[in-house]
């Protein structure tokens, strides 16, 4: 799968993923791609993805076929989910079921978003949390946990944490490897404000 990590730390977030793709036993590293980056960039977000390898360019699409995308509050991004479920559906025949007793449709996708607003994690139920320090998801997400964490109260900045809590994760998951890529950003003032307010 892959190692994905978010860090919201002193008016910055930050978003950073391995490179390795995965297809069963074989593994696709960074140099055999022409387009190696694992995270998506819609709507003034970066969105880190995992999961099947058919996501990425799934998701482009479906975004693409959305009139409105905003990812700048946990509603938001629910309600964008929840309209780009049906085009999953629709245009690239998502099969939305997971166990029998499911109590919704799964969107099939786990992801990690960060943006001006904060870092938030979307789940297969369109479940979305809104996180004030750091969270990793993918399968070297508890590798990844435990680096940033022991990291989080040092000198390091958001985005050498979430580099951190990936490397973490290249150094032992079996699915995560290959080069880290990762991006910076700063809140927003109105966020900032509103934090400032708390």
């Amino acid at each position: 799968m892959t190692t994905l990590a978010i860090v919201r730390k002193n008016g910055q977030v930050a978003i950073a993923a391995d490179g390795l793709t995965t297809f069963g036993d074989t593994r696709l590293s960074a140099e055999y791609k022409r387009d190696p980056d694992k995270l998506l960039y819609v709507a003034d977000s970066w969105i880190g993805v995992c999961g099947s390898s058919a996501h990425h360019l799934v998701l482009e699409s479906a975004f693409a076929q959305l009139e409105e995308v905003s990812f700048d509050s946990r509603e938001e991004i629910y309600d964008t989910f929840r309209r780009l479920h049906p085009v999953l559906k629709e245009h690239a025949f998502l099969n939305p079921k997971e166990e029998d007793d499911d109590p919704y449709e799964s969107s099939q996708v786990t992801c990690v978003i960060a943006n001006a607003s904060g870092i938030y994690a979307v789940y297969s139920y369109r479940e979305v949390f809104d996180f004030d320090r750091f969270w990793a998801a993918g399968s070297g997400r508890s590798f990844a946990l435990g680096a940033m964490y022991a990291a989080y109260n040092s000198q390091l900045s958001a985005e050498e944490i979430a580099r951190l809590g990936v490397r973490a994760g290249v150094e032992f998951d079996t699915a995560s490897g290959g080069k880290i890529v990762s991006y910076l950003m700063q809140l927003s003032d109105v966020t900032r404000s509103r934090e400032e307010e708390q």
